[in-house]
């Protein structure tokens, strides 16, 4: 989950002038990592050949 402080680095990382679409994207990105970073801390990940197995079926 993403945080308050997370989305106000975010604001002032972006320039003076941009869409609310560019923001979203970067938020998105920025929530997906989050949830990637907690995934590995709890065990939930893959290895590469479990993961190939996983596509072929």
């Amino acid at each position: 989950m993403i945080t308050k402080e997370k989305v106000l680095q975010t604001l002032k990382e972006m320039p003076e002038q941009f869409s609310i679409d560019d923001l979203m994207e970067k938020l998105i990105l920025i929530n997906k990592i989050e949830i990637g970073i907690e995934q590995v801390g709890k065990g939930e990940t893959y290895t590469s050949s479990e993961a190939k197995k996983m596509i072929k079926e």
